[in-house]
């Protein structure tokens, strides 16, 4: 009975060694895999900060401070704020991680305990009753052949079973030896991590006050950057305006299409609902249109490296009070000799060149119209098929405030879209 009741305890005891074991790779594999995207995230937005770094090198060239230098500023700041937030995360993470492996390592140490307890009872209970001589009387009074090999397998099954106990003592501390270093690695880890969160911390703070004497010097120059504001709006209005020609033109090209080919009534679908008017869409035109649709937040971005440093909509202007800046789409700034490329595959609809806008080409994809202005140089032309990734110019490069920056517009018929939630995340 004695026996069964230490085999009972015995696998009791090794069961609850396996489940902890197993709940500690478990636990140890997820804090693994969220330590690694935490670590890219990291790492993506340390690029970001040298990116940006390098791109306000650049406006250092310039004499004067410009709006320019604080969009990069005010971009570098959000990164940096990003970064310590990740690093943060990371502080949690081992935190956790810490706490968990503490109450296993407890665990483990009271498991180590009874498995000893238990061994050395079973050790004095052999001395006193399983020497030699009275083993082999255990044997021998035995009342016939089969109970005395009864005994003799009692014998060995003890000893199987002592043997078994021993291996479990050595491999439950040989874990809980190795949990305490794994503990020890993370708190040094911790410390180090600690240490990078102060140096970040630092960094804000004196990019922050650098922001704050940017902001008081731009403020001194209130007629400047109203007369620079007004040109652009002008500019933005110029370019709306012209999308919006281009669009009635192609709604009455697609009308006078449609009559030629024997279509007299409007279907309701295949069009782009614009006011009073649709854009009547051939076969083809739908299945792009169709498709454009559905890679809605999977957008390749139109230019391979940047940042988004004028969002959509009606904002406050970053220098100027109570003045509100619009925009009809997103600005990207990116480094100089920077290419554009088109989002999607489709046909160029017009090319045009704007003061203050250099040169802008606009790409119809069935129902839906890209928008690519500010640049340079022009690799395509009006009725050209393009594919998606594939070059269209250059971006122009402001030597005045040292700075590339692409303006991009999504449209749907008449209707101006957010580029943000139709572009891939980067």
């Amino acid at each position: 009975m004695r026996m069964r009741t230490r085999n009972f305890y015995g696998i009791s005891a090794f069961i609850g060694l396996q489940l902890i074991l197993v709940l500690v790779i478990s636990l140890a594999a997820f804090g693994q895999s969220e330590k690694e995207k935490l670590q890219k995230t990291k790492r993506q937005l340390e690029d970001e900060i040298r990116y940006t770094n390098d791109l306000l090198e650049k406006t250092k060239q310039s004499k004067q401070v410009s709006v320019e230098k604080l969009k990069l500023l005010n971009q570098r700041i959000r990164t940096r704020e990003a970064l310590i937030a990740t690093i943060n995360k990371e502080l949690s993470q081992i935190d956790m991680n810490i706490q968990v492996e503490n109450v296993e390592l407890d665990r483990m140490s009271k498991q180590l305990k009874a498995l000893k307890d238990d061994y050395a009872r079973m050790v004095y209970n052999a001395y006193r009753t399983m020497n030699g001589r009275n083993k082999l009387m255990f044997i021998f009074s035995a009342k016939d052949f089969n109970q005395a090999w009864q005994r003799i397998r009692y014998y060995q099954q003890y000893s199987a079973y002592r043997r078994r106990q021993a291996e479990r003592i050595e491999n439950t501390t040989e874990v809980i030896h190795s949990q305490r270093k794994d503990m020890e690695d993370k708190k040094q880890e911790k410390l180090a991590l600690f240490e990078t969160q102060q140096k970040e911390k630092v960094k804000l703070d004196l990019e922050k006050q650098e922001k704050a004497k940017t902001v008081r010097e731009l403020s001194s120059k209130e007629k400047q950057l109203m007369a620079t504001l007004r040109t652009k709006q002008q500019a933005a209005e110029r370019l709306q305006y012209e999308i919006e020609k281009l669009i009635s033109n192609e709604i009455r090209a697609s009308e006078e299409r449609m009559r030629k080919t024997g279509v007299s009534e409007k279907k309701s679908t295949g069009h782009i609902v614009s006011g009073p008017a649709t854009y009547e869409m051939t076969p083809r035109e739908k299945e792009l249109s169709s498709s454009f649709a559905l890679n809605r937040g999977r957008l390749p971005w139109p230019c391979d490296k940047g940042f988004i440093s004028g969002t959509f909509g009606e904002h406050p202007h970053p220098v100027l009070e109570r003045v509100k800046v619009k925009n009809n789409g997103v600005d990207i700034t990116t480094e100089p000799n920077s290419q554009v490329k088109a989002v999607f595959n489709g046909r160029v609809s017009k090319v045009m060149s704007f003061p203050n806008l250099n040169n802008v080409v606009i790409v119809r994809h069935g129902e839906y119209l890209t928008v690519y202005s500010n640049l340079d140089v022009v690799s395509v032309k009006e009725g050209q098929e393009v594919t998606t990734r594939q070059a269209i110019g250059k971006i122009h490069y402001n030597t005045d405030e040292q700075k590339t920056e692409l303006h991009f517009e999504i449209w749907k018929g008449k209707l101006i879209q957010n580029p943000e939630s139709w572009l891939a995340g980067r």
